[in-house]
Order: structure tokens, then C-alpha cells, then sequence
């Protein structure tokens, strides 16, 4: 079938990654140049608009997320993984974080896009992600040699049932900034309010929910519909990007905040994530990797909230939609060294994706 007049065809794989959606790309199928590329990812979503009706995007951060993958010429790596965050209601890609459910799918992308030998049984791909320059572990279940999706493991957020996708990331300490306390402190105070600046896998403004005033369990909806929360967030948010040495953070999604309360249900930790101005449905991994981390050292916001535990290794985080169990991995010293969670995804659609042919002579 040939194409209509005035359009790209670009081939991509539509998949689930976790609690996120969103299109997979081969880095060769894109333009190399960066501004050319991030304007065919908003005409591919459909931004900006509210609903990206004219787009595949969701009208939702967690739906209007790009993964895009190439094989890796790294020693300690089969595949490399830039992930793009495109904006709702700009046109704007923000390619400065990580996105761990989004990396979920890059597994069995790589494998069944050829990228990856896969093995009987079940595959690991090593996958250097460009945006935190850090080292993951996707092992993928393959029997005979074929990706596997479907099985019996159930993730919060999702429904359903899908085949485990073990994640283990590597080195994430100081993921975009200079170390897991870039500036020095396990906590500080932002104008009255005591935080915690952290960065393990994604940069975080770690605050106790009682100190915003709110309980810390409230539903999403619930706190998106109080914008003098959300002014007071963002404002605070500001000064911590300006501390943790990421500059003007007014057009980035970093760093990210998590609102911290006492666990009610058995857990560590609960956590309301926003995405910086909206309130994750449930929890993003990266994020989720950074509060785990914090709620075992001392002297964090997250420690002081944290449930004590007979394994330090073991975090369960409470959030909107249940629960995130969270594996940490401890050197000698007691720094951690590595992280664990589980995860799924699913192959929703592949073929071409059509864009306007303008976007690539604009």
C-alpha cells in the first residue's frame, strides 16, 4: 500500500512499558539531527494539544513518552535507549531523564527487532541509557528463542496478568547531577520547608507530605485539583533545581517530586510522584528507585517517614494504584550498588507511523 501524498511513513512498534505507553522507534529510522527528530515526535503524538487528537499521544504525561534504540558499540552494552518525553501542550521534547517503565519495553524491542540474539529460556540485554549514562539489566523471558508476554505476573497500575521483566539497574547513583546528594545534604530547607535532594536514577525534591498540608494518601485527582499545592510544588521545585546544579528547570520534567507520608498498608513508604505538575497515577520506576534508596539513609526526609525493616534491602512503596517492590543491592561500605524491580510490557501495534512531510522540510 503506497502512501498518501504530503506524509512520512516511519516504521514503529506502538508498546505497554510498565504503567506508561508510548512508540519505539529505530534510532535509523528517525532524522539524525536532534531538532528535526523532536519535531517529528510532536507531530507523532499530537502535540501540542490537550488530547493530541491529531496524534497517537494519550493526552497524558504517562501516554506522550518515545523510546528510541540503536544497537551500542560499548563493550558493556547490546543496545542503546534515549527516552523522550514529549509535552502535552507544547511543542516541546525533553530528553533529560529516564523513564523506567518506558524501559521495560526496550528489551523485547531489541530482541524481536533483531538487535539481540535471543536464548532459550530466557535473555538478558544489556541496555546503556543515553539520558542518565547509566547500565540496566532487562532479562526477558524467551522460550525457544521466541519473547514471551504473556504470564501470571501483575504489576500495580495495569490490569491483568503479563510475563515478568526483571530490571536491574547497575550505576544509577548521580543520574544527572554530581552524586546521590548533589548538594552536599541528606536534607535542607527551601523556604520553611525541610527536603531532601536526591538523585538515584532520576532527580527528586523529597518532601513530607504534613509539611505541604495534606496527608500524603489523597488520590491524584484530588491533588491536581489544588493549584495552590501545585504553585507551592513548583516553586519549590525551583530553587531545588537551582541547588542540585540542573540550572532553569522551568522547561524540564527534572527533578521530580515525591510528597512522603507513612505507610498504611504493610509498605515503607507512601508516595505521591508528580511528573513535575501533575500527580503520577501510580509511580514512575526511576522515581520510585530514588525514594527507595533515600528511605534507607539516614538523615533523609524518606528515612524519617520509612517503616523499619529486618531486610534493608527490601522497599515497598505505597502509591496511587498499590504498590512497588523495590531490590537494593548494598557494597561494602553500605552504599547501594545496584536495584531490582519487576516489571512488564506488551506489543500493542506495529507498522508505520505517517507524519506530515512538511515537518521534515520545516
Amino acid at each position: 500500500m503506497s502512501k498518501p501524498a504530503g506524509l512520512k511513513k516511519i516504521p514503529c512498534v506502538l508498546m505497554r512499558g510498565g504503567t506508561s505507553r508510548g512508540p519505539y522507534f529505530l534510532e535509523s529510522d528517525l532524522p539524525a539531527d536532534p531538532e528535526e527528530r523532536d519535531r517529528v515526535l510532536i507531530a507523532a503524538m499530537g502535540s501540542p494539544h490537550s488530547l493530541q487528537v491529531d496524534g497517537i499521544g494519550g493526552g497524558h504525561p504517562l501516554t506522550s513518552k518515545v523510546a528510541i534504540v540503536a544497537p551500542s558499540t560499548r563493550a558493556d552494552a547490546d543496545v542503546e535507549y534515549l527516552f523522550a518525553q514529549v509535552s502535552v501542550d507544547r511543542a516541546f521534547v525533553d530528553t533529560s531523564p529516564n523513564c523506567g517503565n518506558m524501559l521495560s519495553g526496550v528489551g523485547p524491542f531489541a530482541i524481536e527487532g533483531g538487535l539481540v540474539a535471543a536464548k532459550d529460556g530466557e535473555t538478558t540485554v544489556r541496555i546503556y541509557n543515553r539520558n542518565t549514562r547509566g547500565l540496566i539489566e532487562a532479562t526477558v523471558l524467551t522460550p525457544g528463542g521466541v519473547v514471551q508476554y504473556d504470564g501470571d505476573t501483575a504489576i500495580d497500575g495495569v490490569n491483568g496478568t503479563a510475563a515478568p521483566i526483571r530490571l536491574v539497574f547497575l550505576d544509577a547513583v548521580g543520574s544527572k547531577t554530581s552524586g546521590l546528594f548533589p548538594s552536599g545534604e541528606t536534607s535542607e530547607t527551601i523556604d520553611g520547608v525541610r527536603v531532601t535532594l536526591a538523585d538515584y536514577a532520576m532527580p527528586m525534591m523529597l518532601v513530607a507530605a504534613a509539611d505541604l498540608g495534606i496527608a500524603g494518601d489523597e488520590t491524584p485527582e484530588a491533588l491536581d485539583a489544588q493549584p495552590a499545592l501545585l504553585a507551592r510544588i513548583l516553586a519549590l521545585r525551583a530553587e531545588a533545581g537551582r541547588r542540585m546544579g540542573l540550572g532553569d528547570t522551568s522547561k524540564l520534567v527534572i527533578p521530580k517530586v515525591g510528597l512522603l507520608s507513612a505507610p498504611r498498608r504493610g509498605g515503607t513508604i507512601t508516595s505521591r510522584y508528580f511528573v513535575p505538575d501533575r500527580c503520577h497515577r501510580s509511580h514512575a520506576v526511576t522515581g520510585g528507585l530514588c525514594v527507595a534508596v533515600a528511605s534507607r539513609t539516614p538523615g533523609t526526609v524518606a528515612f524519617d517517614l520509612a517503616a523499619p525493616a529486618a531486610d534493608r534491602g527490601a522497599v515497598t512503596i505505597e502509591h496511587p494504584s498499590g504498590r512497588l517492590d523495590i531490590a537494593l543491592g548494598f557494597g561494602p561500605d553500605g552504599s547501594v550498588t545496584r536495584a531490582g524491580v519487576i516489571r512488564t510490557a506488551r506489543r500493542i501495534f506495529e507498522g508505520s507511523l505517517l507524519v506530515p512531510a512538511a515537518v521534515l522540510a520545516a
